[in-house]
């Protein structure tokens, strides 16, 4: 007897345990801990405010480069529409307005993406990769030269990367966590080159129409721009052979992707971000 309860002991102590949830991996890097410690109040109060759950939550992030704004939208998963939640301000970006091409052009990337990953000791405190190159930019970038590795992250500075500082930084990245926690698989993030209204729409496209590559892309964004501020939902995008898009609105849109690898979960160190 004993020698069979000494065997269900060593049994129980070798069994695997049960993966955390997402917020509990995160919270075991210290800078996600001071984040949490800084900022879920505050996440926690304003998602309240609009009568969003953190237990359901689901966000979509729309960044404009000219104003240097980036807008956080929350929702119930039961909610058809999205509302706006926060204005987080840029603070550093590089390049000019339009698509980043190539490696080394110091360009922030335009165009539909998604959080691929979260880094909790990114050397600019906390950072947030974006899938770049998308399926667009390995059609209308420089072959082999697209270059990678652009983020959301801390500190003022950029070089390719969307910049905001390290507190505010901290309440973005809490948002993120809490939606991956609540069931989120992917979070959509669309980059403008401005707030494409007709009035700086048909601004810039006078001054930038010659530009094939730039009015093409432009033109996506502006429907996707439109079509949100109408639906308050993210439109289906679908990538074209020519890396141009196709933009449509349907009730799917809310629903989750079949994507079934979550942002966060960290094998190594992410070099240089």
């Amino acid at each position: 007897m004993k020698y069979i309860l000494f065997l269900f002991s060593i049994l129980l102590m070798t069994t695997e345990t049960p993966p955390g949830t997402f917020r509990e991996k995160q919270l075991k890097y210290t800078r996600v801990r001071e984040a949490y410690s800084s900022k879920e109040k505050t996440v926690i109060k304003t998602l309240s405010d609009r009568t969003i759950s953190r237990d359901s939550l689901r966000i979509y992030l729309q960044a404009f480069k000219t104003e240097r704004i980036v807008e956080v939208w929350g929702k119930n998963i039961c909610d058809s529409t999205f509302t706006l939640i926060k204005e987080i301000p840029i603070c550093e970006i590089s390049g000019e307005i339009g698509p980043k091409r190539r490696s080394q052009d110091l360009q922030v990337p335009e165009g539909f993406y998604r959080i691929c990953e979260l880094n909790p000791y990114s050397k600019y405190y906390l950072s947030m990769k974006i899938n770049y190159p998308n399926a667009s930019d390995s059609i209308r970038g420089v072959k082999g030269r697209l270059g990678n590795l652009i983020y959301i992250h801390g500190g003022c500075e950029s070089s390719g990367c969307i910049a905001i500082n390290d507190d505010r930084m901290k309440e973005l990245y809490v948002y993120c966590i809490e939606a991956y926690n609540a069931g989120q698989e992917e979070i959509p993030v669309t980059i403008f080159p401005a707030l494409l209204d007709d009035i700086r729409y048909a601004r810039l496209i006078s001054v930038y129409g010659k530009s094939k590559d730039k009015g093409s892309l432009w033109a996506d964004l502006k429907k996707s721009y439109d079509l949100f501020n109408l639906k308050k939902v993210p439109p289906t995008v679908k990538y074209l052979p020519d890396g141009s898009h196709e933009i449509s609105f349907s009730p799917e849109a809310t629903a989750q992707s079949s994507n079934t690898a979550l942002p966060g979960e960290i094998q190594g160190p992410v070099i240089g971000h």
